[in-house]
């Protein structure tokens, strides 16, 4: 669960399924007693449905944190995205960054500085198709060094620029990045 929709739906298939006590969090559903085999796999059948997984390992849970912490630097406006973002999720994660990297790499195919970038670019295709803010407004708000630097990102991760991304507006759903 990467965002507070993830977290509403799940909290809603949690009810559904007869445990109105689970606490959902992002990444995490908190239950006050343990779970039959037979009652989590009747959960992952209802969270698959609804596109998720239930995470049984600590790898893929440290995961899911990493990909919930990069989501919330991605769309950050204030002084986190100055610190590296090793030391950002060594920090918030409590977790050294190699080990991090190590498992979302094992886990994702692709790693986590790959996925920040995905996920900064579709905040930008975001505020392209919101039409209220210029190319180079957006570069400053999201922390690209220049527009030069956004537009090359932009062009790698999507094939088009900033400019033409407006005129034709495909977006990708967060938890599809």
């Amino acid at each position: 669960m990467v965002c507070d929709r993830c977290v509403s739906v799940v909290t809603g298939i949690m009810r559904s399924l007869g445990y109105p006590e689970a606490v959902v969090t992002m990444g995490r559903v908190t239950l006050d007693r343990d779970l039959s085999g037979e009652e989590l796999d009747r959960i992952d059948r209802c969270l698959v449905a609804e596109g998720f997984q239930l995470l049984r390992d600590r790898g893929a849970s440290l995961v899911e944190k990493v990909k919930a912490a990069v989501l919330r630097l991605a769309r950050s406006r204030d002084d986190d995205r100055k610190v590296k973002l090793s030391v950002y999720l060594s920090d918030k994660l409590g977790v050294d960054y190699r080990t991090l990297g190590r498992l979302f790499a094992e886990h994702e195919n692709r790693t986590i500085e790959r996925y920040y970038i995905a996920q900064k670019i579709e905040y930008v295709k975001e505020l392209l198709d919101y039409g209220e803010m210029t190319v180079s407004e957006i570069a400053c708000m999201t922390g690209y060094s220049s527009v030069a630097h956004l537009s090359r990102q932009f062009r790698e991760e999507t094939g088009m620029t900033p400019t033409a991304y407006r005129e034709t507006g495909k977006r990708i759903p967060l938890d599809k990045v």
